[in-house]
């Protein structure tokens, strides 16, 4: 390592990244911090620590690799030779993220298997551009004098719901009594589901994501939509990643405001009622699964974002594996780890004991009503 840094025509060279490539915030992975770095062109994504995220960032077209040296000189009080910056120019150039780089192949992703039990199909040529023309359509809704009184809404439905449980409980097993009534509310949660997914690509629209496909999955005899949003991990800021994530469970709740409204005030026939009331708990409880925080659940990526993770159910199980061993590699957690993993376990479990105890709850009450 040169003493002096870069030098001759290298210290004045300006590296520039191409505007493909993408970089991600610092996320937590294991005990490391790392960034992710996607060339949206190629698909290829890939993995650096902190100090090649600081020069990699920094390789805009107008700072010269002297320049650069400084800033990384400054921050970590030594400066890089000409080895040093060749090796990292190589890998960027191999890797076709600098202008004037030849473009590497694009990842190939061999396209699932399709057969009558299992596959996926896009129903759309351009998912992005489908979802531009919802946005543009939709997205004045997601200023806040649009979201907030939805929201206000939704509040008020879901204090409903929860204060006539017991009474949405009895709908519930009335509906399955109903070949024809459950076949409707079957209907509408799966229409739930599908504007779900769409929610979610509108979001991160709105945030400056794009969106790569729109299709159907089936695992007979499961059959739902998806939307695939491709640079999730690189939207703007940690909470509207936040924000695209939790846009489907506030969807399905959306959806069912109507139905509360015709539940609560419209004069209906008693099988109706009750099959509105089933539809209000079955599309609340589909709702909040959703935020359950296990992979790959919107509740997942919630928790990921708010963790700054990567990987962070994996990452949780190994530091937890440490501590009940007490093997001193837990010392090399950062203190940012050290809180994270285990409120994300904590917190995992404290869901789903709240998830058992409101089944075991709702089973005694149907069995002494």
């Amino acid at each position: 390592m040169s003493a002096t840094g870069a030098s001759g025509a290298l210290a004045s060279y300006r590296p520039a990244l191409r505007p493909a490539v993408l970089l991600s915030d610092a996320l937590l992975d294991g005990p490391s911090t790392v960034h992710l770095i996607k060339d949206t062109d190629s698909g290829n994504s890939f993995k650096v620590g902190a100090k090649e995220h600081f020069l990699i960032a920094r390789m805009d077209g107008g700072r010269s690799l002297a320049e650069i040296g400084e800033e990384y000189a400054g921050e970590y009080g030594r400066r890089l030779g000409d080895a040093h910056w060749q090796q990292i120019l190589t890998m960027l150039g191999t890797k076709g993220l600098l202008t004037g780089t030849p473009l590497p192949e694009a990842s190939v992703v061999a396209p699932e298997p399709r057969s009558l039990l299992r596959g996926t199909l896009p129903l759309v040529a351009d998912a992005d551009a489908t979802t531009a023309r919802l946005h543009r359509v939709f997205g004045f809704l997601l200023a806040p004098w649009g979201m907030v009184p939805l929201l206000v809404l939704i509040v008020a439905m879901e204090t409903v719901v929860v204060a006539r449980t017991g009474e949405l409980l009895i709908a519930v097993r009335e509906l399955f009594t109903n070949p024809v009534l459950l076949t409707g509310t079957a209907i509408l949660l799966w229409l739930s589901t599908a504007l779900h997914e769409l929610a979610h690509g509108v979001v991160a629209r709105h945030y400056g994501g794009q969106v790569a496909e729109i299709g159907l999955r089936w695992r007979l005899p499961v059959v739902i939509m998806y939307c695939t949003v491709d640079n999730y991990l690189y939207i703007g800021s940690r909470w509207h990643r936040i924000a695209t994530a939790v846009a489907g469970a506030v969807m399905n709740l959306l959806f069912l405001l109507p139905f509360c409204a015709l539940w609560l005030f419209a004069p209906l026939d008693a099988a109706t009622h009750e099959a509105l009331a089933a539809l209000l708990l079955l599309g609340s409880v589909q709702a909040f699964a959703m935020l359950v925080p296990l992979p790959p659940l919107d509740g997942y990526k919630i928790a990921s974002q708010l963790a700054g993770a990567t990987g962070l159910a994996a990452s949780a199980a190994g530091y937890l594996r440490l501590v009940l061993r007490r093997s001193p590699e837990v010392a090399a957690y950062p203190r940012r780890a050290r809180i994270a993993y285990p409120a994300y376990l904590l917190g995992t479990v404290l869901v789903l004991a709240g998830l058992v105890a409101a089944a075991v709850a709702g089973a005694h009450h149907l069995l002494t009503a």
